[in-house]
């Protein structure tokens, strides 16, 4: 990934440093299984623990030369530790080392994504209390509907964030498997006493049936996930988005001292944050249903797949990080206009309350009214004022027939905007907010 949306901790795990060595840790707690089966002497392996080494530049040359990477790893090794690095790799095929490793790397992102996202529940769930009661006009089909709280919105944020975490740990789990298990996954070679001796030192779990791979439905699952927690990012910065429209503006992502919004207006403050992270939970996508393609290969294995995970998995991962906490950034710093919310609430005249108005007029006139007659009485006044800009409640107000069944205070009582978010302590309570 590009340094523009890399961080170093999580770049850092999917350097060529730390994959070999990984790749190198593997390979010496395998000698040590032989060690202790008797099958290598243990000054042998003294001697690779001291000497070996990683040089990432002098592995590439030999691979420029010998065209396999894990070969290239190996003689590297050699060249430094000498006559006994013999013992290294014994019995054992590249994707032993290979899959093992990649699952290492794939529960560092992990663990590390879930500490991101612990952040991002935090910041929200601030937010959300801060304005638990700050009522402001709810949307469906980008109208208004009834009314809500910008806190409830962001609570459903939360919630979601908090459904990301549970499958971030979900997906950890699938991915922490390896397979130490030979060529085409029988142990021909090999001890299967050796597999669960190095997969429990890297806390990993055994494939139970491996090919010459572990299969690929695990990495599938693992990067669907990814793409799942990268629609969530997506949803929260669209909201965004539409409510820093200058129509709307009822909030806005940071704007920071010195930031410029465009090279020729230089009035303009743009939700760019929330527009990169739209943009980049896009590539999420995509990656995923690679993985999804790699998880068919030929026979016990072709390297159809390899190429592809080079890319996709430390690219989405980087990507996910980098995401996590810049909406992370965006929801701390989030300013948040209260007064535009009541006074865009107000804009409808508040026929937000027609489906109260209706409901009363229905359990008010004892019959007189089937629900088509009581909906037509409130559309039409509600078409009126939408339309002509009369006051909604005044026409109720005055409505002979409404009135006829409704009281004055019935009818004040139907335009209050708390009633509709009477119920919002439960919901918080339900999310320990």
């Amino acid at each position: 990934m590009i340094p523009r949306y890399s961080r170093p901790e999580m770049t850092a795990i999917w350097a060529e440093e730390n994959r070999f060595q990984v790749m190198l840790q593997v390979e010496i707690l395998a000698m040590e299984s032989m060690v202790k089966q008797g099958k290598v002497p243990k000054a042998d392996l003294e001697e690779v623990k001291k000497k070996a080494a990683i040089n990432v530049d002098e592995i590439n040359e030999i691979e420029k030369v010998v065209k396999h990477d894990i070969i290239a790893f190996l003689s590297q090794i050699e060249r430094k530790v000498g006559k006994a690095a013999r013992h290294l790799h014994m019995g054992m095929t590249s994707s032993d080392v290979l899959d093992t490793a990649l699952a290492v790397q794939m529960v560092q992102s992990a663990e590390l994504i879930e500490k991101d996202l612990k952040n991002l529940k935090k910041a929200l769930a601030e937010l959300a209390k801060k304005h638990k009661t700050t009522i402001m006009a709810g949307r469906t089909h980008g109208v208004h509907a009834e009314p809500t709280t910008f806190g409830l919105k962001v609570a459903g944020w939360f919630a979601e964030i908090e459904r990301d975490e549970e499958r971030m740990k979900e997906a950890r789990k699938i991915v922490a498997f390896g397979k130490i298990s030979g060529a085409v996954g029988t142990y021909a070679h090999l001890d299967p006493n050796l597999e669960k001796f190095v997969l429990g030192k890297l806390n990993l779990q055994v494939e139970p049936v491996s090919t010459q791979i572990v299969p690929r439905d695990r990495h599938a699952q693992f990067l669907s996930t990814i793409a799942l927690i990268g629609g969530t990012l997506e949803r929260i910065a669209l909201e965004i988005r539409h409510l820093q429209r200058t129509e709307v503006l009822e909030a806005e992502e940071p704007f920071s001292e010195g930031q410029r919004g465009s090279s020729a207006m230089p009035h303009k403050r743009n939700p760019v944050g929330c527009e990169n992270i739209c943009g980049l939970s896009r590539l999420l996508r995509s990656n995923s249903m690679a993985a999804l393609e790699n998880m068919a290969l030929w026979h016990e294995r072709d390297i159809s797949h390899s190429s592809v995970e080079r890319v996709i998995l430390p690219d989405s991962l980087i990507l996910l990080d980098y995401m996590v906490q810049r909406m992370t950034g965006i929801i701390s710093g989030l300013q948040v206009y209260p007064e535009k919310m009541r006074a865009n609430l107000d804009k409808t005249f508040l026929i937000l309350a027609s489906q109260r108005l209706m409901l009363q007029i229905l359990q008010k006139s004892k019959g007189k009214y089937s629900r088509e007659d009581a909906y037509k009485l409130v559309q039409g006044n509600a078409q009126k004022a939408w339309t002509e800009g009369n006051d909604f409640k005044k026409l109720i107000l005055e409505s002979k027939d409404i009135r006829a069944v409704l009281s004055e205070k019935e009818i004040l009582d139907s335009f209050d905007p708390a009633y509709f978010v009477r119920h919002r302590d439960l919901v918080f309570k339900r999310l320990g907010l």
